[in-house]
């Protein structure tokens, strides 16, 4: 008999990645960090050799933020149209690094731009997920207003995803800013209740009271360890899970 021990099975059979943009910067200021990228690459697709179906939302932040330019007298719409675009040239930086090792991926935005990726149709979505490919999602949802966060939890309904990992520059959810109070505590699971009560801004609300209607769980992880998405998949508690509670 082999004393070859079995490896551990993912709790997850289909998920959803939330990258904000800021998690792509790495040492950088401003733009894209290949070596982070690369890294986030890699540890996928030891989750897609697992067996794990996985799709992506990317955001914008390293490159353009909406709402902080409409903050600047910026119109709002043309704001966050700018901030889309910007969530695409995230998808396909990451998209050419799992492609460099081996890992068939799919870039679908929700603005029509056919010579780069296809157009987010919700059926051709879930197609390239039964069929192995990594499919990432681009453009949030196509209209301005709407936060990247949102995205990710309407994506999750219409691709039938078991859990929406959130990868930030944080290890968790915490009761104020903990990058400006060294006091501030840290939560180890969390209502949605919770979470849209004490205003704690995992997500945004309205992304938030979605994944409640729906039952679906959001764990929120430091992605300064990329190996926390093969962690999260596994069920091993790391960062803040966010669930309907007891």
């Amino acid at each position: 008999m082999s004393d070859r021990t079995p490896s551990p099975l993912p709790k997850y059979k289909r998920v959803l990645v939330k990258l904000s943009g800021e998690v792509l910067l790495g040492s950088h200021q401003y733009g894209i960090d290949s070596t982070v990228v690369e890294a986030i690459a890699q540890k996928i697709k030891e989750v897609v050799n697992m067996g794990v179906e996985v799709a992506v939302v990317v955001g914008g932040g390293n490159i353009f933020r909406g709402i902080s330019a409409s903050a600047r007298g910026m119109d709002r719409a043309t704001a966050d149209s700018i901030g889309m675009l910007a969530t695409v040239m995230n998808a396909l930086s990451l998209q050419d690094a799992l492609e460099r090792l081996g890992v068939f991926t799919r870039v679908l935005t929700a603005i029509s731009m056919q010579e780069i990726a296809e157009p987010y149709i919700r059926r051709r979505a879930i197609r390239h997920l039964e069929k192995g490919r990594v499919v990432i999602l681009a453009a949030g949802i196509g209209n301005p207003y709407f936060t990247t966060d949102t995205t990710a939890a309407l994506r999750a309904l219409e691709v039938k995803a078991e859990a929406i990992l959130k990868a930030t520059k944080v290890d968790g959810v915490y009761d104020t800013d903990p990058t400006v109070n060294p006091y501030a505590k840290k939560f180890d699971s969390l209502t949605y209740l919770e979470v849209l009560q004490k205003e704690l801004k995992a997500m945004d609300d309205t992304a938030v009271s979605l994944c409640m209607d729906n039952h679906i769980p959001i764990i929120v992880f430091n992605l300064s360890d990329p190996d926390n998405i093969r962690k999260a998949i596994l069920g091993q508690k790391i960062g803040t899970i966010i669930t309907q509670g007891e």
